[in-house]
This record gives structure tokens, C-alpha cells and sequence, in this order.
């Protein structure tokens, strides 16, 4: 199976293992959902690390006021009572005005850091380094951890209206944010190799040859951003690698013009003492004993 090294821009972003008979629109398919699922797991990580903090979200008509805006409109709450976290809550005023304040208790608090944790690890790019590839599964996974331990420590679900809920739902609204700018359109997306962009129809191996045992960086763009950026002929790790052994090889150049400026201290015409012995017939004494 043929390994591609997705990339966008110069970031590495997943390792993907397919097929070089695989389809370009298939393969494209494949690298889209993924991009975008880890996408989705990070918002949730995010969302749920402020969920631990200051509890479920207000409703949208409620948030950024202050309490005497809120009591001067009548407005209420009619999700705090019921979307209480297991073992109850402690005050943890939102000084954003975007959630309750209703922080779980540090048992919850622990289930909630854990999830967040082994969901991002699962998706992390940090696999690129230690040659893990990436599938469907991987994200399903993790979103299934992250709704499994929403259940646990809100069994009575969170709010209609929270963005966790919605993001696990699928009825996110990501229109106008800055997420929304970092997400994949499936018809607006090229997927590039070597200069080259990979055409609707054709199959991968028209591209990188039908040798099935290798690794190739093929990188995604949005459409109408031109060709990205090409490699460069050394990676990172090389670069470092031949850095060092310039340093190294300049430092023994460094110390030999050293040595041999100071050679000329070991001859005898240095010596400040030679004409002295030599007067007293000094010279070429040896005083190895009998």
C-alpha cells in the first residue's frame, strides 16, 4: 500500500495508506473527510475545555449581557436545571457572559481533561512523526469518545443550543467564523504532486507510478490558489543534520590553523634560552641516568 504525506501549505497535516489503483476523486474524497473531521474534533476540544470551566452555554439571547440586562429583559435560562453535570457544580462565573458558570466537580472535571486529551492525541499531526496513518475510523473514534464522556458527565445532555451539541449532531453553524475558513469544500479543493495537480478521473498511479511500497507527499489547495509551494530538496531533519556537520567541520578547521599558529613555539629558534647554552656547550645533553 502506497503512503501519502497530506500536507497544506508546509504543514504536515495526516499520513493517509492507500492504493496506487485508488481514484483521484476517491482518494480526494478520503483526504477531505479526515481533514475536516479533525477539524471537528479540535472544536469540540475546545468547546469542551470551556465547558469545563464554566459549565453549559447560555441560550444565544443571554449571551454577553449582564445579570442587570438580563433581569431588566426578563430573560431566563430554562436549560440551567436541567442540564446539571453528574455530582452537581460549582459557581465559576463566565466573565465572556457565554456560559452558566455551572463548573462540574473536580471528578467530572477529570473525565472531562481525559476525553480532550485521547481525542486530540488521536488526530494529532504529531502521528506524521511517528509514522501512523490516519483513517475514518480514527475520527469516528474520537468523536465517539468525546459524546461518550458528554453523556457521562451530563446524562441529561447538554443544551439544544450548546456548540458541543450541535457540533455532535451535525448542525453546526460555521458561516461568517474563523473556522469556517480552515474547512475543506470537497468542490473547491485540488489535491497537487510534484507541480502538478491531480485531474478528476484518473487514478493515483498516473501520477506516482504503480510501485505500491512508497511515500509521497502530495499536498491539498483551495481551487483558484495556483500550484502550492514545491518541497524542498533537503527535509527538515537534514537540514538540521547538515548544519551540524558544517559547525563540526569548521570547528576542527577552527582548531588546526590554531595549532598551527602555535607549532612554532616547539621549535628551537623560539626558545629564548638557545644561544645561552649554547655558549656554555648546553645543548644536546641527555640526563639519562647510567
Amino acid at each position: 500500500m502506497v503512503v501519502l504525506h497530506i500536507k497544506q501549505g508546509d504543514e504536515s497535516q495526516f499520513l493517509l495508506e492507500t492504493s496506487v489503483q485508488a481514484t483521484v476523486d476517491d482518494t480526494l474524497r478520503r483526504i477531505v473527510m479526515i481533514f475536516n473531521g479533525r477539524l471537528k474534533v479540535y472544536r469540540i476540544c475546545a468547546e469542551m475545555e470551556m465547558l469545563a470551566e464554566y459549565g453549559p452555554s447560555l441560550p444565544p439571547e443571554m449571551q454577553g449581557l449582564t445579570e442587570e440586562q438580563i433581569k431588566d429583559l426578563k430573560l431566563e435560562d430554562e436549560w440551567a436545571e436541567l442540564c446539571i453535570p453528574s455530582g452537581g457544580f460549582r459557581i465559576n462565573k463566565d466573565v465572556c457572559g457565554k456560559r452558566n458558570g455551572c463548573q462540574p466537580m473536580e471528578n467530572m472535571l477529570k473525565i472531562l481533561r481525559k476525553a480532550i486529551e485521547e481525542a486530540k492525541g488521536i488526530v494529532s499531526k504529531e502521528q506524521v512523526k511517528s509514522n501512523t496513518n490516519l483513517t475514518e475510523q480514527h475520527i469516528y473514534d474520537a468523536l465517539d469518545i468525546l459524546k461518550g464522556t458528554i453523556m457521562i458527565v451530563y446524562p441529561q445532555n447538554l443544551p439544544p443550543h450548546d456548540p458541543i451539541r450541535k457540533e455532535l449532531e451535525n448542525r453546526e453553524a460555521l458561516e461568517g467564523t474563523d473556522s469556517n475558513k480552515r474547512v475543506l469544500d470537497l468542490s473547491l479543493t485540488q489535491l497537487w504532486f510534484a507541480g502538478k495537480e491531480l485531474e478528476s478521473g484518473k487514478k493515483l498511479l498516473d501520477y506516482i507510478g504503480k510501485n505500491e511500497k512508497t511515500k509521497v507527499i502530495m499536498k491539498v489547495q483551495h481551487r483558484g490558489h495556483g500550484a502550492p509551494g514545491r518541497e524542498p530538496r533537503l527535509t527538515e531533519e537534514q537540514q538540521k543534520e547538515l548544519m551540524v556537520r558544517e559547525f563540526k567541520r569548521r570547528e576542527e578547521l577552527k582548531k588546526l590553523e590554531e595549532d598551527e599558529e602555535n607549532s612554532y613555539l616547539d621549535s628551537s629558534w623560539a626558545d629564548s634560552n638557545q644561544l645561552k647554552r649554547s655558549f656554555q656547550g648546553l645543548n644536546n645533553i641527555s640526563w639519562k641516568p647510567h
